[in-house]
């Protein structure tokens, strides 16, 4: 039995919750702020903490009675760490409110126009939002004399003598024809980029030293060394993004933040190449989506971009409001992580009959989708993270898979969270549940239990198994609900008249569907194997035992003994093989696929080639080939295609946007890349 607490802070939220909320989510803020800015490390992600930030911004919003002086949304955090001079700003050095959806802009532009009485006309300037460290230039006729970081937006450091050490940064600006101010005041972002912090990380982890999490807590380390030749030896990069009066107005005299950019260009300050002015909010959305596309293509952190009143006289007579201007916004990407509160905990039977505990969300939206579901993994997972019903939680969202709960926020806890126990029986069919021997794992005996035999239907049809085009999860609970099909072999007796009175099928679609199945009916030995869903065995093990046993009836034959012969399978796997095949409903199974036509191809042995004995891991997108097309050239030419990378891996082939998991395991096992041109030649693809 499973417990359900329904936890919500609408715009119905009772005054006294919604206080509890605000004082527990600053103080925890507060923590990781003071992590951040002060001590240089997070222990939570940055899109997390952006979560937390953003909700604790609505729920002021809706209760603007409970705001105070003292709140993170009211002031920009971060004590000047000691060894560095006190600066004070001429003007405070804002930080933004941000945006996550196309709602959230629109209603940051109604708020803008009802504050000036009269709608907005002047155009938007669109810039990347940096992940640095936010840092003012001082330059006296045209020499820099001083250089600040942020501090707590009024008072910040003097980090001159390590920013003399960016070469990025001028020390003498360019005589133009555009007049340089007797004082000139320039803000801008010092950053990292990505080539370089993985070079500096090599090096301190090769000397035993303490690693950075990302490049921008580095870059941060950099520039408050006290040594600045520290500072000196890693390549801080700079974009300046405003001008500044010497009485903190923002802009100088320049009449839009498109001029101010043009300005610094002349100067000789770069800035940001990918500025654009557009005219209204579709073109603003339009940079946005472009740019979110191509959030991995350069070689620099961002994580969205900066939207600016473009007309300055608009933008100072906006003014500020708290820490942030009304006038500009950052339009932040999704988040790859987000925190959100548990509804509830329920188990779900896996095709193995493995129970998993899964967490049912408030819903939240992290990289790009709504996410209402976490993976919980098992019961131990639950204790080792402390999840109770009622829980705040940080989620993470990595690719098309389930989401993952990383943290509890125990802090956020309330009054009555109620802990998660394992069900003594399967809530499917109430078989009884028994624990595997010094295993973590919860398991449902029942080897007809419906759960087990539903979710085997969906691994049968995805894409590594037999691909079959238009069969997806809500297709197949339909086909089962309807009682059309009661398991894998009677898809392929089905008939587009079948299908018919089914929600969302015509003629056409029937017809689609059922030619897409029966396309299916010849099926490499490898594959078919995979798509059965015997527990233990992916696709490596699937292909050994094709290229082992190559026919169907061989290993069905085959015993615990003659498949632990088989390369890499051990006598775990080997059992769970041989159990499979010996069940009778299996057995009546593999009578009903050939009854039905279908043909399990024999399959040769493994391949031998150039690349025989050596593994290989495809990341990313590649132009010439699809990953699959590359995995089987691999395969043809003898070579292993894995998923992951380990020590045993030869080389990774990196494509467009690799993904960075694999990338830092090839960077911490020393294991070569390849570019998808080298490895063409590799293959003689091309001369």
């Amino acid at each position: 039995m499973t417990h359900r607490l329904y936890f919500c802070y609408d715009s119905g939220m009772e005054k006294v919750a919604a206080r509890e909320r605000i004082e527990k989510l600053r103080k925890l803020i507060d923590q990781y702020r003071y992590e951040y800015h002060v001590l240089d490390r997070l222990s939570i992600s940055e899109d997390a903490l952006d979560s937390l930030k953003k909700e604790l911004f609505d729920l002021e919003q809706e209760h603007p009675e409970l705001i105070t002086p003292d709140s993170p949304t009211q002031r920009v955090a971060g004590k000047p760490l000691e060894g560095f001079t006190k600066v004070e700003h001429p003007g405070r050095m804002i930080s933004l409110n941000d945006a996550f959806s196309e709602a959230d802009l629109r209603a940051w532009r109604e708020r803008l126009e009802n504050f000036l009485g009269a709608p907005y006309r002047g155009g938007f300037y669109c810039d990347l939002k940096m992940d640095g460290l936010a840092i003012e230039l001082r330059y006296e006729r045209g020499v820099l004399v001083q250089a600040s970081t942020r501090g707590d937006g009024m008072v910040g450091e003097d980090v001159t003598q390590n920013i003399r050490t960016v070469e990025a940064v001028p020390l003498r600006l360019r005589d133009t024809e555009r007049n340089i101010p007797e004082t000139l005041l320039v803000r801008g972002e010092a950053f990292l980029m990505k080539s370089e912090f993985a070079r500096i990380n090599a090096e301190l982890a090769e000397n035993g030293e303490k690693t950075y999490a990302n490049p921008r807590n580095l870059a941060a380390g950099t520039i408050r060394q006290l040594d600045p030749s520290v500072t000196a030896g890693r390549k801080l990069s700079f974009y300046g993004y405003s001008v500044v009066a010497t009485d903190g107005a923002y802009g100088g005299d320049f009449a839009t933040h498109a001029d101010e950019y043009a300005a610094l260009r002349a100067w000789g300050v770069p800035v940001n190449p990918h500025g654009i002015v557009a005219d209204d909010l579709d073109g603003v959305l339009a940079f946005y989506r472009a740019w979110e596309e191509k959030r991995d293509a350069l070689d620099y952190e961002f994580d969205g971009t900066v939207i600016s009143v473009n007309d300055n006289e608009i933008y100072r007579r906006a003014g500020i409001v708290g820490k942030s201007p009304r006038g500009a916004i950052a339009f932040k990407f999704a988040p790859r992580q987000a925190e959100t509160v548990v509804e509830d905990i329920q188990v779900q039977v896996g095709r193995t009959g493995v129970l998993t505990p899964v967490a049912h969300l408030r819903p939240v939206h992290i990289g790009g989708t709504t996410v209402s579901r976490a993976t919980l993994h098992n019961l131990d997972e639950v204790r080792r993270l402390d999840v109770r019903i009622g829980d705040t939680v940080i989620v993470g969202r990595a690719g098309d898979v389930i989401p993952d709960i990383l943290k509890s926020l125990p802090e956020l806890r309330p009054a009555g969270a109620k802990e998660f126990s394992m069900p003594k029986k399967c809530p499917v069919c109430g078989a009884a549940i028994v624990q595997q021997n010094e295993q973590v794992a919860f398991v449902c005996p029942n080897t007809e239990c419906p759960a087990k035999q539903r979710r085997s239907m969906y691994h049968f049809a995805s894409r590594n198994a037999l691909n079959i085009e238009g069969l997806g999860p809500q297709t197949l609970d339909q086909l089962l609900d309807a009682g059309l099909i009661t398991d894998a072999a009677d898809l392929f007796v089905l008939t587009p008249e079948d299908l018919l009175n089914l929600e969302g099928f015509a003629d056409v679609s029937s017809a689609k569907l059922v030619g897409s199945i029966r396309s299916r009916k010849k099926v490499p030995l490898s594959r078919f194997v995979y798509a059965l869903g015997i527990e233990h065995v992916g696709e490596e093990t699937a292909r050994a035992l094709a290229h082992h046993f190559h026919t169907l009836s061989a290993l069905a034959g085959a015993s615990e003994g003659e498949l632990v012969a088989v390369p890499d399978i051990g006598p775990v796997v080997a059992r769970s093989i041989a159990e499979w095949f010996a069940r009778p409903y299996n057995k009546q199974l593999l009578k009903k696929f050939d009854a039905a036509g279908v043909q399990v191809l024999a399959e040769k042995g493994a391949a031998k080639g150039k690349l025989s004995g050596k593994t290989f891991v495809v990341t990313g997108t590649l132009d010439s080939m699809s990953r699959e097309e590359a995995e089987e050239k691999i395969r043809a030419l003898g070579g292993k295609a894995v998923s992951s990378v380990s020590k045993a891996t030869t080389a990774v082939i990196v494509g467009t946007n690799p993904g960075s998991a694999k990338i830092a395991a090839a960077q911490k096992y020393g294991t070569e890349q390849l570019t998808e041109q080298e490895f063409l030649v590799l293959v003689r693809r091309i001369p």
